[in-house]
Formats: C-alpha cells, structure tokens, sequence
C-alpha cells in the first residue's frame, strides 16, 4: 500500500493515507550489464514506479538547500579564492642544482702517479628530479673528459629508487654505478634552495690537489740583479770579431798520446771558447773536427762544487767564480782547459793587433814547431778495363759510389740538334763491300759519330744503322788518354778507321762547309779546301744546289735525296 504524502503533512502516524488506486510496488533495477561487466545504476522511479522528490528539484533548488544547511550547522564562513594547480614541469623549469666533487681514479703501470684526482661537476634538474654528472675539459689532457653520465634518474640502492635532492648534501659520498664521487661544495642558488626547504647543509670542503700536476707544476722563477756590464755595447762593438789560436794538444804522457794540432777560437761577442782539431789527409781519425763546442769555460769554480764528478755534472753559472778571459790567453805558454795541457804556439794577424791595441802589456812569443813534412804523392789512375766508356770507368777512382760523368751543358744546349753529315764508303779488300755507301753523323752536342749505311737495290745487304752513336778514338792513341776524332780531321778524301773498319769520306753537306767557316781558326786549311772543292763542284753541275755524290745526291733505288734549304740540307 502506498502512503500519500504530498498534501505536505509531517510523516507521522495519522498523518499518512494510503493510495487505493495504486497496483505495483515493484522497486526499480539499479544493477545492469554493459559488455560484460555488472555496473551500478541510479534510479530514476521510486517503489511502483512513483516519481522521485530528487528529480523533481532543480539544480538552483540543490545549491539552495546545500546553503541552508551549512549555515543552519556551521554558521556563515568567508570563503577563499580557490588556487590555480601548477605543475612540477612548470614551476621547476630551468632550475637545477649544482654540486661540486671530484672522484680517484687509480693509475697502473706508472711510475710518475699513482693515482688521478678528477673534479667533476654534479647537476639536479628539479623538474623531473633527473641527474647529470659532467667532467670539465682541460685542454691537451689526454683523457676523455665531458659529459660521464647522461642525464637521467640515478638508482641509489639496488631496489631502483632514484635519488632525491634530499639525498645530497656537501660533504658526501655519492655512489653512482660503482664510482664514488664526493660532494665538496655547491654554488649560492642551491645552499638557498635547500636552506629555504629546511635541509642543514654541512660545512664546505675543500678538493683535493692531483699529486702529478704538483709534481709538474714548474717552480718559481728566481731573480738575479743584472750587472752593470752592457752586453748590448758587447753584442753590437764585438759582433763578427773573433781571436784564432794555433796550439797543440800535448797528451804524450799517456798510452799512445801525442801532440795533435788544434784551432783555439776566442769569440769576442760573448767571450764563449771553441777548440777544433786540424785533420790531417788520410789521418785515420773520424771527421768531427769540433772537439770542444762553442761555450763558456770556467776558469775557477766555488770549492763547494770540487768534489761534485764534472764527467757528469755541469757547471752552472751560479758555481762559477771566474771564467777565461783574453788575457788567459798568451802565445808562447802553456794553458790548462778543461784537464788538458794546450801550448800556444801562434795566432793570426787580427789576434796580434787587438792585442796591440787593448792588452799592450802582453807580449807575443810566437815558437817553432816541429811539423811532418808532407810528401807530394802523385795520382795514379789504374789501366782502362775496358767495361763501359772511357769517362764511366774513371768515375770508379774518383768515388766509391760512382756518379755519371759531368757534361758541358751549354755545348749540349747551343748544339743541340746541329750534326755534320758526310758521304762515305768502305775501304776493304772484300770485293763484296764495294758498292757499299754510308752516311755518317757527327753530333756537335756531344761530339759522339753514328754511321748510317743506304740501301742498294739487288746488292744482298740490308740498309741501316750500322754504328750507333758513340764517341770513336784515333787510331795508335794511348787506351788511358785517348784522342778522339772531331770535324777537323774530316777532310774530303780522308780515311777513317773506326773500330777497324776504313772509310774514306767522299761528299758532305753545305752546312758542314758554314759551319766549318765559322770556326775557321779551329779548322786546318786543308780540311777546308778540300770541303770547298768539293761542294763547289758539286754546285757547279748541278741546277737547283742538288750535290750529285753518291748517298747525298739525286740518285735512283732507295738512296736518300738531301735538298738544300737555307743553310741545311733536309732529308726527304
């Protein structure tokens, strides 16, 4: 049976009346599937599907009696402005917290450290509460330095939890994938940082000094009060002004000693000493003639550096009370240097002037020396052996490794491509070689002769080259000292023995004739007339300057034709 209750009345007994006409009183559903799941549901009817009180009320009407209800139990409350959220990635963007530290890293298999001390710098990004760690870069260090961990949670225990900045303090250890790095400090924006959120920081600490950039840290310089000497009047009167001394090193009381000449050079720039050793020819000695260098030499030291080994100690300026002087020096005595007995025995010409001039008091004794007379040997080269040219062989006497032998380069530039040409055939007793005609080439660039022989058609022997070039000695001449044919001894008519083949010249170029012309001072009359004769006859028959003799002139077969063309004659 429903009760009625919207007259208003209080629910109280008496005050309620039952509904006659009502028939279901079913309670609505408020559970329900949805793709498999069961789901709660609100309901919207009441017991038979009466409407609710709730559902008939507004939303102004549910604030209202919200409001009444608060103040009719709390009272009237003044209300905040609700605050805006503002998250991590907002309000901690861009500040990061840095620390400073450094780590050991142990060196092996060194003898200089032991162990490296590396700085490295720690930075905490408040925003996603990432971590980085960074080596700063030294130049020409060696190492790989930057950036040694990347940028991201570092794991504090072997669970996996990230480190807080609440984890970090000055004076800490800090372990990140086995390496344990100590906190020393941190800069200002951080200590406010962590002052602001309540953390106490400890005291700073300072970082550790790397023991191998002390050891090579260099030491501070140490000043000497300058003298009163100008050294620049020294460096600008003296420069290029040198005292030479003859003497002779005398060590004969040793095994096997003897007095061996030396040069003593007394600079006058810096009043610096140099001994060189005057080698004789074929002495047998190495070639380092320098047997003292260039140097100051101490003529008396402090006597708490005497019993200091001086073979392997040196001398430093500091421990030297005096050092050798021009007045040291005087010809004619004897003079200790460096443990060893020198007798000035002479000096040149300017040693004896400046002397003269700066240090009359010191007197010149110049004394005679004995000296090996020098015998004159005469060069002797060995026989011609016949391997190679003449000039390549000598070489071999000259060097041990032989270079090739030197060339006139301006004859082989003025004369180059200038050759002779003559006419030739042989003279031998075969009655096969009669008919045989040959040009030979004389080569003004290098004065060698190669020997080219014409084609005759049906003869049975074959044109060509028959001499290459070379360089061809007179008959009956020494093998050591040859002489070799030139254009002088080219004469018309003559006879050439080469390699004991004859030939007899018969005709020549009329560039032979120019050329020989103008060298007439050099050239024999006769080897002249009988060129000019012979061309002039030549010229003479012929119609357009054509010489007729055999393998220079016109001829039928094979035989090369030469055409006058200028001054030369060209081979068609």
């Amino acid at each position: 049976m429903s009760v009625n209750t919207g007259h208003g009345l209080p629910f109280l007994p008496g005050n309620s009346f039952p509904d006659i006409t009502k028939s279901a009183f079913n309670l609505s559903q408020t559970l329900a599937y949805k793709n498999g799941y069961a789901l709660p549901r609100r309901p919207t009817v009441g017991i038979g599907q009466t409407p609710l009180l709730s559902e008939q009320l507004t939303q102004n009407e549910f604030n209202k009696l919200s409001e009444e209800t608060s103040l009719l139990t709390y009272g009237t409350t003044r209300r905040k402005p609700a605050l805006d959220f503002i998250p991590a990635h907002v309000a901690y963007d861009k500040k990061v917290l840095r620390f400073y530290g450094y780590f050991q890293q142990k060196v092996l298999h060194s003898p200089d450290e032991e162990y490296r001390v590396r700085p490295v710098v720690i930075y905490y990004y408040l925003e996603d509460d990432s971590m980085l760690i960074s080596e700063p870069t030294v130049e020409n260090s060696g190492i790989p330095q930057g950036k040694l961990i990347k940028r991201h949670r570092l794991p504090k225990n072997d669970r996996g939890d990230p480190y807080h900045w609440k984890d970090l303090n000055q004076g800490m250890d800090l372990c990140v994938y086995g390496t344990r790095y100590r906190i020393t400090h941190c800069d200002a924006f951080t200590q406010d940082f962590m002052e602001s959120e309540g953390l106490v920081l400890n005291d700073p600490e300072p970082a550790p000094v790397d023991p191998y950039l002390t050891r090579r840290t260099p030491a501070q310089r140490s000043y000497v009060t300058p003298s009163d000497f100008d050294r620049l009047k020294q460096f600008v009167t003296m420069d290029r002004k040198v005292l030479r001394f003859y003497a002779l090193w005398d060590h004969t009381d040793s095994l096997y000693g003897e007095a061996r000449p030396v040069t003593i050079q007394y600079y006058l720039v810096d009043d610096s000493v140099e001994i060189r050793e005057v080698h004789e020819h074929n002495s047998g000695r190495d070639p380092f003639p320098v047997l003292l260098r260039r140097q100051r030499l101490p003529k008396t030291t402090k006597p708490t550096c005497e019993p200091f080994p001086r073979c392997v100690l040196e001398v430093s300026s500091q421990e030297v009370q005096q050092y050798y002087t021009p007045k040291d020096f005087r010809v004619g005595e004897t003079l200790m240097m460096m443990g060893r007995r020198f007798l000035l025995y002479d000096c040149d010409e300017f040693t004896k002037n400046f002397y003269k001039q700066n240090h009359p008091d010191i007197e010149i004794k110049p004394r005679e020396v004995a000296r090996k007379v020098e015998q004159d040997q005469k060069k002797s080269f060995p026989p011609y052996n016949g391997y190679g040219s003449l000039e390549d062989s000598l070489q071999n006497c000259f060097s041990l490794v032989p270079e090739p032998p030197k060339k006139d380069l301006m004859k082989m530039l003025e004369n180059d491509h200038k050759e002779l040409r003559y006419a030739a055939r042989m003279d031998s007793q075969n009655a096969h070689d009669e008919g045989r005609r040959f040009i030979l080439s004389y080569f003004l660039s290098d004065d060698m002769i190669s020997i080219f022989e014409t084609s005759t058609r049906n003869s049975g022997i074959i044109g060509g080259k028959f001499l290459e070039k070379t360089r061809i000695p007179k008959p009956g001449c020494c093998v050591d000292n040859p002489e070799f044919y030139g254009p002088a001894d080219f004469a018309i008519g003559a006879t050439l023995e080469v390699f004991r083949h004859r030939f007899i010249l018969t005709d020549a170029d009329h560039y032979v004739l120019k050329y020989l012309e103008s060298i007439s001072d050099q050239i024999p009359t006769q080897t002249l007339v009988s060129i000019r004769q012979k061309l002039g006859r030549g010229l003479e028959q012929g119609d357009d300057q054509t010489s007729t003799s055999p393998g220079l002139g016109h001829s039928s077969g094979n035989t090369a034709i030469f055409l006058a063309s200028g001054s030369r004659y060209n081979c068609l």
